[in-house]
């Protein structure tokens, strides 16, 4: 029966091709927007996961409750003792300390006088270590526009549009100012060997960015870190595994009675990350919903349309003794095996779009230009498993619930008025 419908609807092009047509749009339009959200959401999480929180963090209690203040005064000491730690009671991570830290570079003349000034936000990192991954997760060789990457001690890479603005050249002296840990005036002088551009707005305009054993002993923090970021070695954020790293570890190691106890916190719990990442998960059925109901709308009308041309079909059998059940339930499959056809095409065409944008994203760095997420400027679509099915979700349902809506009007033919309909 499938089958004899099936090549009905290939024989009858007025029938089928409309709403194929319609479907496909769709679909194509779901798949694409639930193939670019995800790309959204999937960049601001791991964004912000490289840059600044990772997947597991480690700070002091009282550096938790202000870390958007950067306050390297409640950092944490004995930091060999505790990576020790970590790694020995959590291996599936990579652990590695940070130190974030604000200021102001200072580009002297051949005087040694103060040419150029500008505030800067600082990264501190583990460069030179022979087994550390930074650079790779920091991608500062991919970054890097002129010079080269920071390998000997006191060397500095800072952002190009930064280099650009104070006239700084490869090699020149650049002198930082901040505050140490101990709460005085940190003066250090770092030679600039090379300028990035990372394609985040919020790095771009003034990053600066040293191994992070030159930055201790320029801010008083020997074997001292204001935090220790831990990264899942697949890559990949797990958030049952990292909320269960979380407990375990504070249950041993973290005393609320002392401010200055190791805290462990999750990348959800940090900066409304956990908010942004159930909205994410939420998008996809949000998406798949919206276009159910003005999809459904669309085809109950395109039902309609076409219940009107098919009067005469519909009363010749109805004529023949078939009977309004059977026709009803044949139109209702007849519309799941459109709502497949036009899923099928618009999947494809939706996942060939989507992968069209995950190559050359869109720019969106005028939307970011005063934001401190760190975002790339480019967003890319991110195509999934989940791109090539979920199009058949709306497709499917809104055929059918389009198809069951209209065809409700076949049980409200009146068999007496079967002969006047097919004289005409």
């Amino acid at each position: 029966m499938t089958k004899f419908l099936f090549l009905g609807l290939l024989r009858d092009k007025q029938k089928s091709l409309f709403p194929i047509i319609i479907v496909s749009v769709g679909v194509v339009l779901t798949t694409w927007l639930y193939s670019w959200m995800l790309g959204v959401f999937n960049e601001v999480i791991e964004g912000n996961a490289r840059f600044n929180n990772g997947h597991l963090k480690v700070t002091t209690i009282a550096y938790n409750e202000i870390s958007s203040q950067i306050p390297n005064d409640l950092c944490l000491t004995e930091v060999d003792k505790l990576l020790e730690t970590l790694r020995a009671e959590h291996k599936e991570y990579e652990w590695t300390p940070r130190i974030k830290f604000g200021g102001m570079i200072d580009v002297p003349d051949e005087t040694g006088e103060t040419r150029a000034q500008a505030p800067i936000i600082g990264f501190a990192a583990d460069l030179r270590s022979e087994f550390s991954k930074e650079n790779e997760r920091l991608q500062i060789s991919k970054a890097l526009v002129k010079g080269k990457f920071p390998s000997q001690s006191n060397e500095i890479v800072i952002s190009d549009v930064l280099a650009d603005n104070l006239e700084i050249n490869i090699g020149d002296v650049a002198t930082l100012i901040g505050v140490s840990a101990n709460g005085g005036m940190a003066i250090h002088n770092f030679v600039v060997s090379g300028t990035v551009q990372f394609g985040m707005t919020a790095l771009d305009r003034g990053a600066l960015i040293a191994d992070i054993g030159d930055v201790q002993y320029a801010m008083d923090m020997e074997n001292a870190a204001g935090e220790i970021l831990g990264f899942l070695k697949n890559g990949m954020f797990n958030e049952e595994l990292a909320t269960s790293n979380k407990e375990i570890f504070n249950k041993n190691h973290s005393d609320a009675g002392d401010e200055f106890s190791p805290l462990m916190v999750t990348l959800l719990d940090q900066e409304g990350l956990g908010d942004y990442l159930i909205y994410a998960k939420s998008a996809g059925g949000i998406i798949v919903s919206i276009f159910v109901f003005a999809m459904s709308i669309v085809l109950w009308n395109t039902g309609l349309m076409s219940g009107i041309r098919r009067y005469g079909e519909v009363g010749v059998r109805l004529a023949m003794g078939e009977t309004k059940g059977h026709i009803y339930k044949s139109m209702l499959v007849e519309s799941v095996l459109i709502g497949l056809v036009g899923s099928f095409i618009g999947s494809m065409i939706g996942v060939a779009v989507s992968f069209y944008f995950q190559e050359y994203g869109i720019d969106i760095s005028s939307t970011f230009k005063n934001s401190t997420l760190m975002v790339n400027d480019v967003i890319r679509a991110k195509v999934t498993a989940g791109s090539y099915y979920i199009g058949f979700i709306p497709g499917v349902l809104a055929m059918l619930f389009g198809t069951a809506i209209s065809g409700i009007g076949i049980f409200r033919r009146q068999t007496a008025t079967l002969f006047k309909e097919l004289e005409v």
